[in-house]
C-alpha cells in the first residue's frame, strides 16, 4: 500500500490506499491503502498504505527547492547541500521500496539540520522518516517522529504542517484502536485547516474523520463527513484526493448494505484513479464492486472486474496483489458453489503466500482449503 497504501508528501491517514490492503495492515490501516481482506468493514486494513499515496502541496516541490535557503558561511552552504543530497536519496530510496536505506540517510541528513539549527528541514526529514518506519511496521518509531515533526510544526507555526502530521497521528491511534483519541486529534487538524483557510488541509481532515466515524460503526454520520470532504477536495482539483474519498465512501454505502449507492460511488473512484494511473485506488475500486456486484447476484460482472484486477496486478509485477486476486476468484467461485475451481484459486494463493513468506495468509487460505475439501 507503494502501502498507496500507508504517506506521500506529508499525508497518512489519507486512504487510500491503505484500508484495504493487506500488505500494508497501514497504514493504513494503504492504511494502512495497510491494517485490503475483507471483515464487516472490510477496508479497515488497508489503512496504512493508501493513505501513503496522496501528495499534498508541500510534496509538490522538488526538495532541494524546499529547502534552500542562502547560509552565510561556505562550510554552512556545504553541510546543506550534503544534507539536502542525503534527504533527495533517501526519498528516492523510499520510493523504491528501500525503507531501511531511506532511514540510514535520513538520520545523517537530521543531524546536519540540527547542527545548522534549520528547524523546517528537519521537519520535513522526521515526515520522512516516519514514512520509512511505517514500511518497516515500526509503528512506534513512526509515532515518535511524527510527534517530533509536529513539535518542530508547532514551534515555527508552520500550519500546513501542522494538518498534515496531526493527520498523521491520528492514523497511528486509529491503528492501535484509540478511536477517540484519533478523532480529537482529526478533529484538531480540522479546526487548524479552517482557520487558516486550508482547503487541501479540510478536505483530507473531514475524509480522515469521516473514517473514524465510520469505523465507530456510525456509517450515516460517516457518508456525510465525506461528502463534505469531496466538496473541498474537488475545489482544489485533487483528483487522486478525490478518488481515495469516493472509496471511502464507497466502504461506508457498502457497510451500510446500500449497494445501488455503492456501486455508483465505486465506479466513479475506479474511473479517475485509472485516468490519474492511480493503481492503488484503482484495485480498491475493484474490490469494492466485486463485492457488491456479488452481493446482489451480478456474478458476471464480477468476474470481468476480477479480470482486470488480475492484468493490474500483472502490469505491476506485484505478487501480493496477484494472491489477492487468486482469492477474490476462490471465494467468488466458492460463493457460487464451484468448490473444484474455488480449491484450484485457493492452492495458487497459498503457493504466492509461501513465496511472499506470508505465514499468516498462508495459514488462513490452507483453512479455507480445508474447509471446502470436505464439501
Amino acid at each position: 500500500m507503494k502501502q498507496r497504501h500507508v504517506f506521500s508528501g506529508q499525508t497518512i491517514l489519507d486512504l487510500e490506499p491503505i484500508l484495504h490492503s493487506r500488505r500494508h495492515g497501514l497504514w493504513i490501516l494503504t492504511v494502512i491503502h495497510v491494517l485490503r481482506q475483507i471483515d464487516k468493514f472490510k477496508f479497515c486494513t488497508f489503512l496504512l498504505f493508501t493513505f501513503l499515496l496522496t501528495p499534498i502541496a508541500a510534496g509538490a516541490v522538488d526538495i532541494t527547492q524546499q529547502l534552500h535557503r542562502p547560509l552565510s558561511s561556505s562550510v554552512g552552504r556545504q553541510s546543506r547541500d550534503e544534507a539536502d543530497s542525503l534527504l533527495h536519496i533517501g526519498e528516492q530510496q523510499y520510493a523504491s521500496g528501500y525503507a531501511d536505506k531511506t532511514i540510514a540517510s535520513c538520520l545523517r541528513a537530521q543531524e546536519i539540520y540540527h547542527s545548522i539549527g534549520d528547524l523546517k528541514a528537519q521537519g520535513l526529514t522526521y515526515n520522512l522518516l516516519a514514512k520509512a518506519y511505517v514500511q518497516l511496521g515500526s509503528f512506534k518509531e513512526a509515532d515518535d517522529a511524527l510527534r517530533r515533526g509536529l513539535a518542530i510544526a508547532r514551534d515555527t507555526k508552520d500550519f500546513q504542517s501542522q494538518i498534515f502530521m496531526l493527520n498523521n497521528i491520528a492514523t497511528y491511534l486509529l491503528q492501535q484502536g484509540e478511536f477517540a483519541a484519533a478523532g480529537k486529534t482529526v478533529e484538531e487538524a480540522l479546526s487548524i485547516a479552517h482557520d487558516v483557510k486550508n482547503i487541501e488541509g479540510e478536505g483530507l481532515s473531514l475524509s480522515n474523520l469521516g473514517l473514524v466515524t465510520a469505523r465507530l460503526g456510525d456509517y450515516n454520520k460517516a457518508i456525510k463527513l465525506y461528502e463534505n470532504a469531496l466538496i473541498f477536495r474537488r475545489q482544489t482539483g485533487d483528483a487522486i484526493g478525490e478518488a481515495n474519498t469516493l472509496n471511502n465512501l464507497g466502504d461506508a454505502y457498502l457497510a451500510s448494505g446500500n449497494y445501488q449507492d455503492t456501486i455508483g460511488t465505486y465506479g466513479a473512484a475506479m474511473q479517475i484513479a485509472k485516468t490519474q494511473s492511480d493503481r492503488t485506488n484503482q484495485l480498491r475500486s475493484i474490490d469494492g464492486l466485486v463485492t457488491a456486484h456479488s452481493a446482489v447476484g451480478r456474478y458476471e460482472r464480477a468476474f470481468d472486474l476480477l479480470e482486470q484486477r488480475l492484468i493490474l496486478a500483472n502490469e505491476l509485477q506485484s505478487l501480493q496483489e496477484e494472491l489477492k486476486s487468486f482469492e477474490s476468484y476462490a471465494q467468488l467461485y466458492e460463493q457460487l458453489g464451484n468448490y473444484p475451481t474455488a480449491r484450484n484459486f485457493y492452492e495458487r494463493a497459498i503457493t504466492l503466500a509461501r513465496n511472499l513468506e506470508d505465514n499468516k495468509r498462508e495459514v488462513f487460505l490452507l483453512d479455507k482449503l480445508a474447509k471446502i475439501q470436505k464439501l
